[in-house]
C-alpha cells in the first residue's frame, strides 16, 4: 500500500532527517519526496510505500504523530486512494 505523508510546521534543523528515519525504523520506503520553505514555515509531502513495513496502518499513524510532536510539527499520513480521491477536480 502506497500513501501520502505531509509534515507542516516552523523551520528548525532536523525536520527532515527525523521523519526520514521514522520512516526507515518502521520499514516504510520512499518513493517520492517534495518540501518547501514558505516564510519560515517547512512544509514536505512524501509518497511512501507500506508494504514491507509489519505494522498496521492506525500504528503507522500513532508513530508518526508522535516523532511529529517530537519535532513540534504536525504529521498526518494518508492512504494514496484517500488522498488521489480528496484532490481531483
Amino acid at each position: 500500500m502506497k500513501a501520502i505523508v505531509t509534515v507542516v510546521g516552523q523551520d528548525k534543523v532536523g525536520i527532515v532527517a527525523g521523519i526520514s528515519k521514522k520512516l526507515s525504523d518502521l520499514h516504510i520506503n520512499i518513493h517520492d519526496i517534495s518540501q518547501t520553505i514558505m516564510e519560515g514555515y517547512f512544509t514536505m509531502m512524501v509518497l511512501c510505500d507500506l508494504s514491507a513495513s509489519e505494522l498496521e496502518f492506525s500504528q503507522i499513524k500513532e508513530e508518526l504523530t508522535e516523532v511529529g510532536e517530537d519535532l513540534g510539527v504536525k504529521v498526518r499520513i494518508q492512504r494514496q486512494e484517500t488522498f488521489d480521491t480528496m484532490h481531483k477536480l
